[in-house]
């Protein structure tokens, strides 16, 4: 059954032309099912917005706000990133009041594509100016470090543990103890 909207039925306000079983229903329906949600809008991708105002339910709690999304691919696991425009995610998680606009949307991904294009450009023009300091000697190219093994492991440096630490002048072999054999302990 469709009840034509009040502005404040739930305040106890009377609404003109609407008849008292109609508001009567209406603010049964209220007080059992809550607000019914308004379609706010629709994106580029066939996404809709909705909220669902702030009201008060039977027990007297106040509901705030809810704005939420009825997504074109249901399936979490079928989301992906840029499924939602930005500017649509900020008025659902209400860091903006006022839903966006169309050409809102359109102007800030124009915006973003020129930066990204910006982006590439200065980022080449980077690589070719490093690539002519390499060239000319201006800036001197960056050392590879090769790594042989490391401090903890086991056998460092060495294929075979030895009983007596070793040093050279750039590698230093870290001794290993060994228990005294089983035969050498003597008995008392």
């Amino acid at each position: 059954m469709f009840l034509p909207a009040c502005p404040v039925p739930a305040l106890g306000r009377r609404c003109p032309g609407m008849s008292l079983a109609r508001r009567a229903l209406r603010a049964l329906r209220l007080r059992v099912l809550g607000p019914e949600k308004e379609l706010v809008g629709t994106d580029q991708f066939g996404n809709k917005y909705y909220r669902v105002p702030r009201h008060e339910t039977r027990a007297g709690q106040i509901i705030s706000e809810r704005r939420f999304v009825e997504a074109v691919n249901r399936e979490a696991y079928q989301y992906q990133m840029g499924d939602f425009p930005t500017e649509w995610e900020a008025w659902i998680r209400k860091k903006r009041k006022d839903p966006p606009t169309i050409e809102e949307i359109l102007k800030n991904e124009t915006y973003r594509e020129e930066m990204k294009q910006k982006i590439k450009d200065v980022s080449e023009r980077d690589k070719l100016l490093q690539a002519k300091e390499y060239k000319e000697g201006l800036v001197a190219e960056p050392g590879h470090t090769q790594v042989k093994g490391h401090a903890s492991a086991p056998y460092y440096g060495k294929h075979e543990p030895s009983e007596d630490p070793t040093s050279t002048a750039n590698t230093f072999q870290p001794g290993s103890w060994m228990p005294p054999a089983s035969g050498s302990s003597q008995k008392k």
